[in-house]
């Protein structure tokens, strides 16, 4: 007997991918316009690149000689070239501007919120398909133009529902380490991306895990081992004090790191960029508070050249079951002046800041201070007859034109059950237009809002009907009026 069982896909999101409602959709809405009032208040503006670039365009991920699929997704186009999805916004910039250089004002100054990707392996709080916000400027040189993007950063990041205090920003020099690696004699690319890569886990695994990393390497608990960095002892501890040179005040610690880094050229270099910085912070009105300098933030991507920028949450946070977490990073940036050269050939400097608005909505989630916190829903208008289908969408008509959003229920059900989905939606108010009502020209308005703030207030169930709390019928005409009163009540 051949076995005629109908194929049933099991209805599953992609690992790594996740489905956003309206809850979590208007609490990125709501940090990405909080953030672009600021962008734009700075000069500014928006700028929207494809969501696909050439994989030979994007940097990090270079396409291997059979297909470029490490880090991205890639597919070949008819021409057999290879596209990826952008895996950030910052490399899409630097193909627009090197294509584009000589009709854009110079410096060039854009924030681009959008959709990334990446090819990765997910897990807790890690996916494929976040959105990020950035904020660049490329084509200049200045220091101070680093220390706008910090300010600009730390007042984002207040706008986005971080009062001051509960985040900061925290600043390095890569110039600084590699005038420190210099001097200790590493000149290998390769072992000095180690070192980089070993300081940016010093959160995680504190100054004895990041000592093995730096050296020989480690073992973690799985047994899988990481090769290190190759260093010897004594410039192990130089990286470990370098990095511990941080201190309660920017001018502080500008001259512990003096003290540490042994006078290199480059090292000098970085740090009179990170004075000037200072200086420009100063202007900028931004406090000690809420912008540091810290010698242990490095950033693991390969395309910084000097100032690099951290945003850490400080606020105490708790996951679902009520146990603390700590969200740590919540954003960065920094210098990246040869980006742009890899198209054109010619350095051109560009600084940025970007962060990941889901990874934020998130973080204020934990914190209790989310964005966009849930909004009530459209008007219900309750349906009892098909005959007055027509009565019903002009009652929807008129409050959508007066402003405010209504739909008619379409669905199929009862009084009990209309009730309970305007309920769900979080609708203000049901709008209910029997035969009666619709002979006498009247409307029956239940306020919900009301309703459910009664409902929390009565223990016994009987009264709360007696009371029909919010229930009122008044003339077809005011009832744009009485819906307003409503809504103004609840707000």
């Amino acid at each position: 007997m051949t076995d005629q069982t109908e194929f049933r896909p099991e209805a599953r999101a992609p690992r790594g991918f996740q489905d956003r409602r309206a809850g979590d959709i208007r609490a990125e809405r709501a940090i990405l316009e909080a953030v672009a009032r600021v962008y734009e208040s700075y000069g500014f503006e928006p700028l929207d690149t494809s969501a696909f670039e050439y994989a030979d365009a994007l940097g990090k991920f270079l396409p291997d000689a059979d297909r470029p699929n490490e880090g991205v997704f890639a597919l070949q186009d008819d021409d057999e070239q290879w596209m990826a999805l952008r895996y950030d916004l910052t490399a899409p910039l630097a193909r627009f501007a090197a294509q584009n250089w000589e009709s854009l004002p110079k410096p060039f100054r854009r924030y681009a919120t959008g959709t990334v990707w990446r090819n990765e392996k997910p897990g807790p709080g890690r996916y494929r398909e976040f959105i990020q916000c950035d904020a660049d400027t490329v084509g200049s040189a200045r220091p101070e133009a680093d220390a706008e993007i910090i300010a600009m950063a730390a007042e984002g990041l207040e706008a986005a529902g971080l009062p001051r205090g509960t985040a900061t920003v925290k600043i390095n020099n890569r110039k600084l380490l590699n005038g420190l690696l210099a001097a200790a004699g590493v000149s290998d690319p390769g072992q000095k991306l180690g070192v980089l890569r070993a300081v940016d886990k010093l959160d995680r695994l504190g100054p004895d895990g990041v000592r093995l990393l730096l050296g020989p390497g480690r073992k973690d608990e799985s047994g899988a081992f990481t090769k290190g960095a190759g260093l010897n002892a004594k410039a192990a501890e130089a990286v470990l004090a370098f990095t511990a040179a941080g201190s309660g005040d920017r001018a502080s610690t500008l001259d512990n790191i003096a003290k540490v880094i042994g006078g290199s050229e480059e090292g000098d270099a970085g740090l009179e960029e990170l004075g000037r910085i200072a200086q420009a912070l100063k202007g900028l009105g931004v406090g000690e508070d809420q912008a540091l300098f810290d010698p242990s933030i490095v950033r693991g991507l390969e395309y910084y050249t000097g100032p690099v920028f951290e945003a850490e949450l400080l606020l105490e946070t708790t996951d679902e079951k009520g146990e603390r977490i700590r969200f740590g990073s919540i954003g960065g940036g920094g210098r990246y002046d040869d980006l742009v050269a890899r198209f054109t050939g010619q350095p051109v400097p560009a600084t940025g800041f970007s962060f990941g608005v889901s990874r934020l909505a998130a973080a204020l989630r934990a914190a209790g201070r989310e964005a966009g916190q849930a909004r009530r829903g459209p008007v219900v208008v309750l349906v009892f007859s098909q005959d007055d289908m027509a009565q019903y969408f002009a009652v929807a008509g008129e409050l959508r034109a007066a402003g405010i959003p209504a739909e008619v229920y379409l669905g199929s059900s009862g009084m009990k059950a209309q009730m309970k989905y305007a309920d769900r939606r979080n609708a203000p108010a049901a709008v209910m237009l029997g035969g009666d009502e619709i002979a006498a020209g009247t409307v029956t308005v239940k306020d919900l809002d009301l309703g459910r703030a009664l409902s929390t207030q009565l223990d016994d169930n009987a009264a709360w009907k007696a009371e029909r709390p919010g229930q009122a019928t008044i003339p077809r005409a005011e009832l744009v009026g009485f819906v307003r009163r409503i809504l103004e009540a609840g707000e």
